[in-house]
Order: C-alpha cells, then sequence, then structure tokens
C-alpha cells in the first residue's frame, strides 16, 4: 500500500465535498428560491428545485453504470473521475454569473455539478481497493470520509461568514457575496483534486480500443453484471440491505431542513446544525474506524442503523432548536462512518477487477431506490396532515435494511468475490 496514494485517494474527499455542503445542502438552495427564482409564483421555486435534482439524479443512474463498466474495461477510473470533477467544477464557477431570475440557468448549471459530483464519487468509490488493501480498507474509506466532514464543514463555515458578513469582505449585498461563494467552490475542488489525479495509479489493461468499442463493450458490461449477479448471492443480499438503509439514511439527509423548517426553526439555526453535523462528523468518523475493528464492519453497521432508528424517533418528539441541533450531532456521530463502513464492505464483496462496473451499477439501483423514501415521508405527511408521522415512517427502512443484513454471510461473499475474478 503507497501511503502518498492512500493520502491523495482521501483528499478528493476533502476536495468535493464542499460541493456537497455549500451547493447541495446551505447555499445554493436558498439562493434559487430568493434570487433565481425570485419572479416564480407562490412556490413554484421549491417545485423547479424538486425537478432539478430529479432530472439529475435520472442522469446520473442511467451514466454512472456505463461509464464504470467502461472505466474498468479501458482501465481509465482517474480520468472519468478527472473529468467529471472538471465538469462539476466549472458548473460551480459557472453559478458566480447567476442573477436574479436566472432560475434556468441555476437549473442546467446544478444538473452539471450534480452529475460531475456523482458520477465522479462512482469512481473515487471504485478506486478504492488500487489504494488499500483488504485489511485496510475499511480504515482507509473511513478516513476518506472524516476528512471529506472536515473540508466541507470547513469551507461551508467560511462561505457562511462571508455570506452573513458580505460587507467587511467588499461585497455590495450577500447576494454578490453567494456568488463569490460558489466560485470558490469550483476552485476548492479543482485544487485539492491534483493529489489524487497525479498520485493515484491503477492496475493498466491490456487493451486498447477505440470509443464506440469501447462504450459497445461498456453496455455489454452492464448487462453482464446484471446477468452474473446470480453468483455472488451474498453481495445480491447485502445490496438488497443497502438499498434500504442507504435510501433511510439518505431521506434523513435531504429532508431534514424542510422537516426542521415545517416546525418552525429558523434558517439560522438549520445552517448552524448543518455545521455541527460536519465537525462532530469529522471526529466521530475516525473514531468509527477503531469501532468496526473491534466489533466488527457487519456489527458496525448495525449499530449505526440503530442510532438512526433513535434519531428518527427523536425527531418525531423533536419541538425546539436546541433538540435540532442534538439531533444534528447525533446524525453526525453515525453518518459518515456508517456510509464509509458500508462502502467498503460493498468494496469486499465485489471482483476486485470490477469494481468500477460493480460501483456504478450499486449507484444506478440506489439511485433508483432512493425515490422510495421521499416519496414516503411526503405521502404519509399528507395523509396525516403532519410531517412527524412522515418522519416516523422512515423506521421501515432502517428495520427493513438490518432484517436483511442479518442474512448476508460476509466470509462466504469476499470468497465469492475472489472466485468470480473467473467469472
Amino acid at each position: 500500500m503507497n501511503p502518498k496514494a492512500v493520502r491523495s485517494w482521501m483528499m478528493y474527499d476533502w476536495a468535493n465535498s464542499a460541493f456537497a455542503t455549500t451547493i447541495m445542502a446551505a447555499v445554493m438552495p436558498v439562493f434559487y428560491k430568493e434570487v433565481a427564482g425570485k419572479g416564480l409564483a407562490g412556490n413554484t421555486a421549491e417545485s423547479y428545485w424538486g425537478y432539478t435534482q430529479t432530472i439529475a439524479m435520472l442522469f446520473v443512474a442511467v451514466l454512472c453504470p456505463i461509464l464504470g463498466a467502461v472505466a474498468d474495461y479501458t482501465g481509465s477510473k482517474v480520468r472519468f473521475l478527472s473529468a467529471f470533477m472538471f465538469l462539476g467544477a466549472a458548473a460551480c464557477i459557472g453559478m458566480a454569473f447567476i442573477g436574479e431570475n436566472g432560475w434556468l440557468l441555476a437549473s442546467i448549471l446544478v444538473i452539471m455539478g450534480t452529475i460531475g459530483f456523482a458520477a465522479s464519487n462512482t469512481f473515487y468509490d471504485a478506486l478504492l481497493p488500487d489504494v488499500s488493501t483488504p485489511d485496510t480498507m475499511n480504515a482507509v474509506s473511513n478516513k476518506g470520509y472524516a476528512m471529506g466532514y472536515l473540508g466541507g464543514g470547513l469551507l461551508l463555515l467560511v462561505n457562511l461568514v462571508m455570506i452573513t458578513s458580505f460587507g467587511t469582505f467588499g461585497f455590495r449585498d450577500s447576494t454578490a457575496a453567494s456568488q463569490t461563494v460558489f466560485a470558490m467552490v469550483g476552485v476548492w475542488w479543482i485544487v485539492f483534486s491534483l493529489p489524487v489525479m497525479r498520485n493515484v495509479k491503477e492496475k493498466a489493461k491490456d487493451k486498447a480500443s477505440g470509443f464506440g468499442e469501447t462504450m459497445k463493450n461498456g453496455l455489454k458490461q452492464v448487462k453482464g453484471t446484471i446477468m452474473t449477479l446470480k453468483h455472488y448471492p451474498e453481495l445480491l443480499k447485502y445490496m438488497a440491505s443497502f438499498w434500504f438503509f442507504n435510501d433511510g439514511i439518505n431521506t434523513v439527509i435531504v429532508m431534514a431542513t424542510i422537516y426542521g423548517s415545517g416546525i418552525g426553526i429558523e434558517t439560522n439555526d438549520l445552517i448552524a446544525a448543518l455545521l455541527i453535523t460536519q465537525f462532530v462528523g469529522y471526529p466521530s468518523t475516525l473514531l468509527f474506524i477503531k469501532f468496526a475493528s473491534r466489533i466488527g464492519i457487519k456489527r458496525s453497521i448495525y449499530s449505526s442503523l440503530v442510532v438512526y432508528i433513535l434519531i428518527v424517533i427523536l425527531g418525531f418528539f423533536m419541538t425546539s432548536a436546541i433538540h435540532f441541533y442534538l439531533l444534528a450531532a447525533l446524525v453526525g456521530v453515525v453518518q459518515g462512518g456508517s456510509q464509509a463502513t458500508a462502502r467498503s464492505l460493498y468494496a469486499e464483496l465485489v471482483p476486485p477487477s470490477r469494481t468500477a462496473e460493480f460501483f456504478g451499477f450499486l449507484s444506478l439501483s440506489s439511485k433508483f431506490a432512493s425515490v422510495a423514501g421521499p416519496f414516503v415521508f411526503a405521502k404519509v405527511g399528507s395523509i396525516t396532515g403532519s410531517s412527524r408521522y412522515g418522519i416516523l415512517a422512515l423506521l421501515a427502512f432502517f428495520i427493513v435494511g438490518i432484517a436483511i443484513l442479518v442474512y448476508v454471510d460476509v466470509e462466504k461473499g469476499r470468497k465469492e468475490a475472489l472466485a468470480g475474478e473467473m467469472v
């Protein structure tokens, strides 16, 4: 294992998490409603924002497995990561030119940025086995998530200070400060991606072919992935478990601000809670490495999901900003560790030479599966007239995920993955 390559790989989480915090979670949603969608009537801006996210995820769901298969076939995971990183970063820089009523340009750039973020992450995840060994994979994965929390949280803190104290930094208003913040995310993303581009190497492939043939082989591999899943029964069971509990986790993440706002928590408190999650998440994710090594990777996932069940139950009874702060801290304790551990376990259960292909397929399946969580939240809330019951309904995703995970034999799955090199 090359320590320099490991550090460089982890720095990409530091680099791209700025997009997740500033663009996806904190600044752009508010900017989209108040500036880009200023001329839109009623709740049209919120609806357009939802459509924007849906379109972006559909693009990602379709593209990632194809591109993952192509990357495996050509041995070009780093190049694909770099290409989509530049796409996402360029979109962020372009956001600096979004003005009032520029919702269409904002939607286009957010879609581009989301595609760049999600697609590059597929290749980033698939590089994990290239920079680590089976014994160190979980630790490296968790450290990567920890770096993401620290990097994304640090830039978000700076960005929020710039926006709230815009006059101190020479901006005419918060809009100008926000536009600069978007460009900063793009530059940050590029600069801190340089190490992974320069220092992470993957095993060279024996074949080289033109784009047409490569794409044809990529599509063929996607079909082959589906057809060969029968050879990996433990992986298939784990994927089913992952679809449920990951949908629950993602729904908690994407609906938290809307839920908090709906019960009367102020915007400043919501943003402050996001920062708490980021900075609690950094040390907690690192500690999760020791926790997982002590009790085992599967048991550590169980533990994190039990905490999420507790979060959902407490969220049902939440009434004040203080409660939201406490829940944000609790999310920070398990969010990074649970996702990193789930990622590293998946990497252990797939054939080593086909990681990009299988991570692409996971991205496809989980993107489509992720529709269920927000839908259940909204539907239950609509039927009952209270979003509290919507959040409580998410318990089902964690309970079903745990129930399926019980039947996953990790050691058997590792053997199936190695045997799959000959399939």
